[in-house]
């Protein structure tokens, strides 16, 4: 399906979507897109930092969030141990009774074994899921902590997920989630799991590290950025509605740890 821009005016602000067609009988016109996403945005609370141990634009954390206004319980937003991309793990191997552990063998990724988040040493990784249809007004949301006026030149994450973003098998990765919803001085813009295509696509043993250049598409001075999952099960190629991220990326800098606990 031929890839395309579509730019709505709402007021003074530009809304900028690349390649909305896929998602048309699960999300509606790209209208309704752009007003859940408004809506969406508007009815998070933005985080309060502190900014004397967090200067604005030092990204460093990713907080999890749970938008569901009818408390449908059907969505889900976690960081959780020993789900993430392993890049400095180990296996215990059985000893020869099975017994007790004999030995260890190290254990890695290689789509992150060269690189993630310094901190995180429990292998955590962050669990999004909705349950049901697409259509249900809720979803799984994460916060990036402290990207307040920055200018965004890199974005990106680890999926859970083998082979290429198109793949049925692992986690889910449409046009429209999970995705960055971002917000600028010019306008509000969106970066898809598999729309646009990522600048670099590494893949690994279970993982795929996929990162975009968006100097070429999104502009102006960033206000807030949210990874948004609201597809659900009845939406492919994998009908699956979860997706495990890792190491997600703002200009180079990665966060692979954060609450356990949505809020």
């Amino acid at each position: 399906m031929k890839r395309r821009w579509l730019v709505t005016l709402l007021g003074a602000a530009a809304l900028v979507v690349w390649s909305l067609e896929p998602l048309g009988a699960q999300i509606g016109t790209v209208s309704e897109f752009l007003q859940r996403n408004l809506g969406l945005m508007s009815a998070l609370a933005e985080p309060q930092v502190d900014l004397a141990s967090f200067p604005a634009g030092n990204f460093k954390a990713v907080k999890p969030q749970e938008f569901d206004p009818g408390d449908t319980r059907l969505v889900q937003s976690a960081w959780l141990i020993g789900i993430g991309c392993p890049n400095d793990a180990r296996i215990a191997l059985p000893n020869p009774s099975f017994t007790g552990v004999g030995s260890f063998q190290p254990y890695q990724d290689s789509a992150c074994a060269f690189s993630g988040d310094p901190g995180d040493n429990r292998n955590e990784g962050l669990l999004l899921a909705k349950t049901g249809p697409t259509n249900n007004f809720a979803a799984a949301v994460a916060e990036l902590i402290n990207v307040k006026g920055i200018l965004v030149q890199e974005l990106g994450y680890d999926i859970r997920k083998p082979v290429s973003p198109a793949s049925p098998m692992g986690s889910h990765c449409g046009a429209g989630a999970p995705r960055f919803n971002v917000i600028t001085s010019d306008g509000l813009f969106f970066v898809g799991c598999n729309s646009p295509p990522p600048t670099v696509q590494a893949v690994g043993n279970g993982w795929l590290r996929l990162r975009w250049n968006t100097t070429t598409f999104i502009t102006g001075a960033v206000q807030r950025i949210v990874i948004v999952f609201d597809e659900g099960q009845d939406t492919g190629p994998d009908f699956f509605g979860a997706a495990i991220l890792d190491n997600i990326d703002v200009n180079t800098v990665m966060v692979g740890r954060g609450a356990t606990d949505a809020s």
